[in-house]
């Protein structure tokens, strides 16, 4: 390793720079003659065909082969695995139907939040399986599984919901109970005598 260190230092001091004008620079290309730098322009010349991440390939949209997108949503201690593909808003929570499975319309509201935002209403039909926790923190989960399901299927949905907040677990759970307390913060009741 010490061999290898001195033999880049001895290349380095061989090759010096000459700095004829203060706003270039010179560089060797792959045909070994010297280029002069001086904006990006001249840059992007003397670099070549390098290849550079294509654009396209970021915003492929991530399907199975059944043409779904997937997603594992979590929200306290439920974790929900979501598959949502084309369709007419048909949603199964466990095999059962949303109205169903989550009785409260509050907690259909949440799961349906993804959607109203980025007005795919009545687009896609879900299917999730819920496991851990409660209705609430199951419909949080849902929720968060759709909105990054959603962004597997269609990328450029990705920067409304990322603003609403819905790509983003909720790191939020319930503290642990100390010893030497009755719950996590709350003491026992005191007695003076």
């Amino acid at each position: 390793m010490v061999d290898e260190l001195k033999k880049q230092e001895s290349l380095a001091s061989e090759t010096p720079l000459e700095d004829t004008n203060a706003g270039s620079t010179s560089v060797k290309t792959e045909s070994g003659a010297g280029d002069k730098i001086g904006d990006f322009s001249d840059l992007s010349s003397a670099l070549g065909d390098q290849k550079t991440a294509d654009s396209s390939d970021l915003l492929a949209p991530q399907l199975d082969k059944q043409g779904r997108a997937y997603a594992t949503g979590k929200r306290k201690n439920a974790v929900a695995r979501v598959w949502i593909k084309p369709g007419n808003g048909v949603v199964k929570v466990n095999g059962r139907e949303i109205e169903r499975y989550f009785a409260r319309p509050v907690l259909r509201m949440v799961i349906d939040q993804p959607f109203q935002v980025v007005a795919r209403h009545k687009q896609y039909d879900v299917t999730c399986t819920v496991t851990g926790g409660g209705l609430s923190g199951q419909a949080g989960a849902v929720r968060h599984g759709i909105s990054k399901a959603l962004v597997n299927f269609e990328p450029t949905l990705r920067p409304a919901l990322k603003q609403g907040g819905f790509l983003t677990r909720d790191s939020r759970v319930v503290e642990r109970k100390k010893y030497g307390k009755r719950k996590a913060r709350r003491s026992f009741q005191f007695s003076k005598r």
